[in-house]
């Protein structure tokens, strides 16, 4: 099998912020076993940011771009952990730095899917960052969660690991509900299951939310997603295994979607709200049509061409995003307007189809 796992900034960091080596330990010594076993490993990590806030000695700032560049100086730490540990197995590293921006750009894709299979190909194990000094939005794409899925996608994984430090998704709070138990199979993650899943933690940038949206997009990829505790016994053979009670498992559909498809629907951030007509809804939903002008009713927010907007229909209800062809400002001016209301040659298109994603069914 070819296994992608994450562990986030809580595992694998002390409450202090340095490195838990015993934690690193672990883990490692799991990825090199599974290897031993015929299955090719791809470490996604976090850490990166707690890491330089130890290093320089500094409280957490909340400026995003103090923190990247705390990020750039824990990176040089977090990978000389890696390359301490994998060495005392005889076990090479290489670093990969990756962006959401690069799961959209096809050039960019491919190139990222040629590197990995070459590191693969070279009995190397790929240790995976998102590129928190240069990302234009990182820091919020979920502690590294939907950059694994990413990545899941990207190498056409049988298996995402999602490791955490609880035991799996639960039905409830357990700092509130003491007796709240683990979920052990999810068929599809719907409103109830998100308003279980609760809020971040407080050490990383994702939370039980983040990681069930990675598991989502897994799913969407043809990649069955476990989401477990990193300091179980075995949780790494087990996931693989399909172990039973491992954690909380989401299976994959058997439709696939493309990973441009699923950097619009969640490794980009919406800068404004589209709201359309009954008639654009349900060519939207059902006949795989492209957003006109003549469907939209309302626009908030500003935005500029090229950029991510959620689409809602007449009820409020968030059903698709995409990239939108218009400014907001000329949205506003155009909403309602058929073809042969605008300007002659001018394009009614406010989304094309290839730039749009249905949330419900992104196919």
């Amino acid at each position: 099998m070819r296994v992608i796992v994450k562990i986030g900034t809580s595992s694998l960091t002390s409450e202090s912020g340095e490195v838990n080596v015993a934690a690193l330990s672990k883990l490692v010594a799991e990825v090199v076993m599974a290897r031993a076993q015929g299955h090719e490993l791809v470490v996604v990590t976090s850490g990166a940011i707690t890491a330089g806030v130890q290093r320089l000695g500094v409280n957490r700032p909340e400026e995003p771009e103090v923190l990247q560049a705390i990020s750039a100086v824990g990176q040089i730490d977090l990978m000389r952990a890696y390359g301490d540990e994998f060495d005392s197995h005889g076990v090479a590293t290489g670093q990969v730095l990756l962006a959401p921006h690069d799961f959209r750009d096809r050039n960019q894709y491919l190139h990222a899917e040629t590197t990995f299979k070459h590191l693969l190909r070279l009995n190397v194990v790929p240790v995976v960052n998102e590129n928190d000094a240069v990302a234009d939005d990182a820091i919020r794409y979920g502690d590294n969660d939907r950059i694994a899925a990413l990545v899941a996608n990207l190498l056409r994984a049988d298996l995402l690991v999602l490791l955490t430090d609880t035991a799996g998704v639960l039905t409830a709070d357990p700092r509130i509900e003491p007796n709240a138990t683990l979920i052990e199979e999810i068929a599809a993650i719907d409103e109830s299951i998100q308003q279980v899943a609760g809020i971040a933690g407080s050490r990383g940038s994702g939370g039980m939310a983040s990681k069930l949206a990675a598991a989502r997009m897994a799913s969407w990829s043809g990649v069955r997603t476990v989401i477990a505790a990193a300091d179980r016994d075995n949780v790494l053979s087990d996931a693989i295994a399909g172990i039973a009670g491992t954690g909380t498992a989401v299976p994959a559909r058997e439709t696939h979607v493309a990973a441009r498809k699923l950097w619009i629907g969640f490794a980009v951030s919406a800068n404004g709200r589209i709201t359309v007509d009954d008639g654009a809804t349900k060519a939207l939903s059902q006949g795989g049509g492209s957003l006109l002008t003549a469907g939209i009713t309302e626009v908030q927010g500003t935005f500029s061409v090229g950029d991510a907007v959620e689409i809602s229909n007449l009820s409020g209800e968030v059903f698709a995003k995409g990239l939108i062809a218009l400014d907001s400002e000329t949205a506003q001016r155009w909403k309602g307007s058929r073809t042969e209301d605008l300007v002659p040659g001018t394009s009614p298109v406010a989304i094309h189809r290839d730039d749009l994603v249905l949330l419900d069914d992104p196919t």
